[in-house]
């Protein structure tokens, strides 16, 4: 492992986002976000139901199993690692981070240095785990849904893959 962050999030409408920002805000000002095609956020009905995760041009929008705040890592890696045993949930899907700076940020909430690193611009591949836990400090007792860690693991690939749910959690699975 290269380097790692920890953050607690708001998971504003369920979700946390894994994004190259810049490079985001710029595709989506400039065409992507127009393509009448393409579902908000990424979320098409598989999105919701099997991999809860949304795509979208240099950024994953990891679906959360309660709107409330969320612990999260971050780590870097040189190479795939090992699947996190006790997950419930796994899903990998590429990221494209052009300007070299990864990020983990809430919906409405504006990107932090703190949750942000700096990384070799390129492709990675990106691991998201639903890790069962205790709630975070300060979280809301009465906020429907289970307390997941999210382990998000990134290593660079130069070949693009498929999104892939390696581990499929159950169904129903938030609130």
């Amino acid at each position: 492992m290269i380097v790692v962050r920890h953050a607690v999030l708001f998971a504003e409408y369920g979700q946390f986002y894994v994004q190259d920002v810049d490079a985001h805000d710029h595709a989506m000002r400039t065409g992507a976000a127009m393509d009448p095609d393409r579902p908000p956020g990424g979320w098409t009905e598989d999105a919701v139901q099997l991999h809860r995760t949304g795509l979208e041009p240099h950024s994953i929008s990891v679906g959360t199993a309660r709107e409330d705040l969320v612990e999260t890592v971050l780590a870097v890696h040189t190479s795939p690692p090992q699947l996190t045993i006790n997950a419930e949930h796994v899903v990998e899907a590429d990221l494209d981070v052009p300007t070299g700076a990864v990020s983990i940020l809430g919906c409405t909430q504006p990107p932090q240095p703190e949750h942000a690193l700096t990384v070799t611009p390129g492709r990675y591949r990106t691991r998201v785990s639903y890790i069962p836990s205790a709630p975070p400090a300060d979280s809301d007792p009465d906020a429907p849904g289970d307390h997941f860690n999210y382990q998000i693991d990134i290593w660079p690939v130069f070949e693009p893959s498929a999104l892939t749910v390696v581990r499929q959690g159950t169904s129903p699975w938030a609130g």
